[in-house]
């Protein structure tokens, strides 16, 4: 996040390992002095900025979205929680505590996009352009959702991790977004074969990934809601939509996941673990906090139709990016000056060219290190 907000790598922004100091200028634990969010070059080219969902980058430091640019904010300083009731669910407006204010019952997903739209409107009444940073906390564990949405997907993963995998490579090949001669990972060994599992256990597996794909598609729904907004309002030709995800499938809680409690309310305590994770980072190995692809290998999705030729719709770019470039991209997109003087310079690159097929014309490598 550190990265994505800045256009730094983490550790030059201060957050090289979550929000603990550790003593080092790399592991303060908060965005330093030495870097500029995208809300703070955003804000003097005439951009209303605002955030909504998941911050998680210093605020138990003193750093919090609205010190750090952005104008709006419905945030959670860290996340694990999707509902009220849950100890962790501890929500902020424009920095102060936001509990008496927000409805009764809310699921987090759908809370983060309500207020985006208000934030839209907000800044079309002040007639100026809108940068939104739109942090979803799904699907973090634990993993939430409501009792029907997991219940449509119940019964889709009973083939389980081994045939699903090759189900998943053969339909990233014909989408071209594997290549011919890529092959799978072998299955690491503490992850058992599906076909000698007990019924029971592929029932409750199967009971674990379809609240991950519950997790997931109410992101999907609540992005549609999103883009209504955006199209209703005739924003949504001239408006870059950069959706990305963080990080590969998460093995944590080891290859049998956990299931304590009930997925549907607070408090409970589901994780996919390493064996779905192994699916999840089809056709790659290794996991979140891996530099392996399969932890750092996450799709980019572009949409602005005033700004992407038209026949580049639904094409894959085949140039590697990167969670730094993002920032260039929005103040090259947005007509604004990075600053100088004490925040270092930028390192990534604008990725404008690559929506018309051109190159981007990176000159230094890129790298990855976590945890």
């Amino acid at each position: 996040r550190a990265a994505l907000l800045t256009g730094l790598y983490s550790h030059q922004a201060g957050v090289g390992h979550m929000t603990d100091d550790r003593g080092l200028p790399g592991y303060s634990g908060h965005l330093n002095d030495q870097c500029a969010t995208m809300a703070e070059v955003l804000k003097p080219a005439g951009y209303f900025t605002a955030m909504s969902g998941k911050w998680h980058v210093g605020q138990n430091h003193g750093v919090t979205p609205k010190r750090r640019g952005f104008e709006r904010s419905l945030h959670a300083a860290a996340g694990g929680f999707y509902q009220p009731g849950d100890t962790r669910a501890r929500i902020f407006l424009d920095d102060e505590p936001a509990a008496s204010v927000l409805p009764k019952d809310w699921y987090s997903t759908d809370l983060w996009v309500d207020y985006s739209i208000k934030f839209l409107d907000e800044a079309r009444a002040a007639k100026k352009p809108l940068f939104l940073y739109l942090a979803f906390n799904a699907p973090h564990f634990p993993l939430q959702a409501p009792a029907e949405a997991i219940n449509q997907f119940r019964g889709k993963y009973r083939a389980g991790w081994d045939k699903l995998r090759e189900q998943r490579l053969a339909k990233q090949k014909s989408m071209g977004l594997a290549g011919t001669g890529w092959a799978l990972a072998s299955r690491p060994p503490v992850i058992s074969d599906w076909e000698a599992l007990p019924e029971k256990e592929r029932d409750r597996f199967d009971h674990l990934m379809a609240t991950y794909a519950a997790c997931v598609s109410r992101v999907d729904k609540a992005m549609g809601n999103l883009i209504s907004a955006l199209k209703e309002r005739g924003e949504l030709d001239n408006t870059l939509i950069l959706f990305m995800s963080d990080n590969g499938g998460n093995a944590e809680s080891g290859p049998n996941g956990r299931t304590d409690g009930d997925p549907t309310k607070p408090n409970s305590d589901w994780f996919c673990g390493q064996s779905w994770a192994w699916l999840q980072n089809t056709p790659f190995r290794e996991y979140k906090h891996y530099t392996h692809e399969g932890g750092i290998s996450t799709p980019l999705i572009a949409h602005w139709p005033k700004g992407i030729p038209r026949g580049r719709n639904s094409k894959w770019e085949s140039q590697p990016a990167h969670l730094i470039d993002i920032m260039a991209t929005v103040a090259d997109v947005g007509g604004a000056t990075y600053p100088g003087g004490k925040v270092r310079p930028k390192e990534g690159v604008s990725l404008k060219p690559a929506f018309s097929g051109k190159s981007v014309g990176r000159r230094n490598p890129l790298f990855w290190e976590h945890e």
